[in-house]
């Protein structure tokens, strides 16, 4: 939790401690969640603290996904795509998802060019939420990843452990592996 984040009162008049418990095991089952889905799902992972939240990433195939657009649902596969990039922001005071963010990210190549940057989108997730996008990229290796998350403009209840998540974050990935591939996939019918 940063200097500046007000730690989970208990006290406030929205807040009870079996309440934060519950809001904290919730946090806890999301961060396996996203341990899993980083180290044993993704290509490449890695998180760390940034203000009041954790920020996460996971990087895979660019992948098929549902999009929603006149009314009815189209599944899109991958054209030219070939990085799925997965970010994630989680409460630093109890690990929840943290929703209705607006996340960009940049990716700068290993020969130093610059993509980005782009609008990460919520993406519901059978396991978990998280924002992302599929990227068309020149080359594998390791790159460096630039997340830049503005404050949300939703409602925050508890006078006290409310007043959070007000100022813009910016965290920097080194090292980032990414080995270029594509999954498209036809959804049942």
């Amino acid at each position: 939790m940063s200097a500046h984040t007000p730690p989970m009162d208990p006290n406030s008049s929205e807040a009870t401690q079996p309440q934060l418990d519950r809001a904290k095991a919730e946090g806890d089952a999301y961060r396996e969640a996203l341990r899993y889905m980083a180290e044993e799902v993704a290509k490449d992972g890695g998180t760390q603290p940034a203000g009041d939240y954790i920020v996460g990433y996971a990087v895979e195939d660019a992948e098929g996904m549902y999009d929603f657009a006149d009314g009815s649902l189209t599944w899109v596969n991958p054209d030219d795509e070939n990085v799925h990039l997965e970010i994630v922001a989680c409460d630093a005071a109890d690990g929840r998802f943290v929703p209705c963010l607006n996340v960009t990210a940049t990716l700068v190549s290993p020969s130093g060019e610059t993509f980005g940057p782009h609008d990460q989108m919520l993406v519901w997730h059978p396991m978990l939420y998280h924002y992302a996008r599929n990227w068309t990229l020149p080359e594998d290796g390791e790159y460096t990843l630039k997340v830049h998350i503005d404050p949300p403009t939703f409602m925050r209840h508890d006078e006290i452990n409310g007043r959070r998540f007000t100022e813009p974050v910016d965290v920097e990935f080194t090292g980032v592996k990414i080995k270029r591939g594509a999954e498209p996939v036809e959804p049942p019918q």
